[in-house]
């Protein structure tokens, strides 16, 4: 049997170095890597239809427009060109589509999307994600608290707010853009991860119920062995999915998957080795080390 409880401290120092280094990260580089659409800015999507210089088409940009822009090759053979400026009025923008079009030789059906997002829109963007984040948050807590305990219900929001801090760490330390999906395969995280707890700590009450005076420790630890194989296995299935749709899906695919990738990983590691060590932490800290009904 795997002895996870005992070695908290271990889990909680990985966990606390991914995020220091995502603090630094965050610090050195100004903040997250924010895509259009927190940031505002202007989306031009264009079918180049060969091989091309990105380095060249920003250059282009550069003359005709008067700001930097970053150019991605996209699309399923790498002949699409997006283009991602500051803001800029339509007829700049015009002047940018038209410029490219000279230069690779290309008719009106090269424009594939052009979109403009203000900074306002992207403020309010963020707010609603805010927002939407912590009902979430709540209403999980309660549900928790009702189906089990307040002191259950608070380690599993814990350990909630851990798999979000670590996954914006991996990203402002990789400089992972962020945008809408991000926000999206986050709720669809939190709501992914919740799962694995709860049967971690359905499974806990079940035992604590039939252990006499058994330590939470040694509950816990008996629980989470026993759920090791059901977690493992769900995860292992869910990852199969969520990276074929990485490997063989387009940008915008890629771009919500690549969260629930991270997501799935770290809330299966949290959910063992976070979320049920902090309950016994807490349960510890009432001073009674014996195991009660309703855990």
């Amino acid at each position: 049997m795997i002895n996870f409880i005992g070695r908290k401290k271990i889990f909680f120092i990985i966990s606390s170095v991914i995020i220091i280094a995502g603090i630094i990260a965050f610090i050195a580089f100004g903040g997250l890597n924010l895509g259009l659409d927190f940031k505002g800015g202007t989306s031009i999507r264009m079918n180049i239809g060969q091989e091309f210089d990105d380095q060249e088409i920003k250059a282009l940009v550069q003359d005709t427009a008067g700001v930097e822009a970053l150019v991605k090759k996209a699309g399923a053979d790498g002949k699409e060109a997006d283009i991602t400026t500051l803001e800029i009025d339509t007829e700049t923008r015009d002047k940018v589509v038209d410029a490219v079009k000279e230069k690779y030789s290309l008719d009106q059906s090269a424009l594939l999307e052009a979109t403009n997002v203000s900074a306002s829109a992207s403020t309010k963007l963020i707010l609603d994600a805010l927002k939407a984040l912590g009902w979430a948050i709540l209403f999980m807590l309660i549900y928790i608290t009702i189906r089990f305990s307040f002191k259950s219900g608070i380690s599993a929001i814990i350990g909630l707010l851990h798999n979000i801090l670590v996954m914006l760490a991996i990203y402002s330390i990789f400089q992972i853009p962020v945008n809408s999906s991000f926000v999206a395969a986050v709720l669809t995280v939190v709501g992914y991860s919740i799962n694995d707890t709860i049967v971690v700590f359905d499974k806990i009450r079940e035992a604590a119920r039939k252990g006499g005076r058994s330590q939470f420790a040694e509950i816990a630890n008996t629980s989470l062995n026993q759920t090791l194989t059901r977690t493992i296995n769900t995860s292992v299935t869910t990852l199969i999915t969520i990276l074929t749709l990485y490997i063989l899906g387009v940008d915008s695919i890629r771009e919500f998957s690549l969260p629930i990738i991270i997501g799935v990983i770290v809330g299966t590691y949290s959910s063992i080795c976070i979320a049920t060590p902090i309950w016994t932490i807490i349960q510890d800290l009432k001073g009674n080390k014996k195991a009660v009904k309703r855990a």
